[in-house]
């Protein structure tokens, strides 16, 4: 229940995100910068997410860090399948390790508008490719464990 309450919560975080990643889509095949007001909308949304919220934004950090503790907690009762924990773990470990690695950096500095219009659009655009492997990832965790729980 834990576990998926966690993703759950992950996948509507990565909802939020791509809403406003989204904006890169109709410009993908663009070699030039993205276009100010693109810029302006997704940056305002990262200073605001990764900056102005906090302590807020340390509840997405918080969800993470129970999610990988009741993914622990299972591991060590024993009870669930080796290649469900094996998988979870994958399933769950990419998003963490690529959010705190490259992600969340990332976004911080499109927040802060860091670089030109250039740099701007090489994170906005990694920032997207990075939202969707993450919430492909948190999907599948999450019917993994839907699935698992209702068998």
């Amino acid at each position: 229940m834990v576990l998926s309450a966690c993703s759950g919560f992950l996948l509507a975080v990565l909802w939020m995100d791509l809403i406003f990643d989204s904006q890169v889509v109709p410009h993908r095949n663009s070699p030039g910068p993205l276009p100010e007001p693109v810029l302006e909308s997704i940056a305002a949304y990262y200073h605001r997410a990764t900056t102005t919220s906090r302590p807020m934004s340390r509840l997405i950090a918080l969800v993470m860090v129970i999610l990988l503790g009741a993914l622990g907690f299972h591991a060590v009762r024993g009870h669930d399948p080796g290649w469900l924990l094996g998988t979870s773990a994958g399933l769950a470990g990419v998003p963490i390790v690529l959010a705190l690695s490259r992600t969340v950096p990332n976004a911080v500095r499109l927040g802060n508008r860091v670089g030109d219009a250039a740099e701007q659009t090489r994170l906005a655009r990694s920032i997207l490719a990075d939202h969707v492997i993450c919430f492909g990832c948190m999907l599948a965790f999450l019917v993994l464990w839907v699935a698992h729980d209702t068998s």
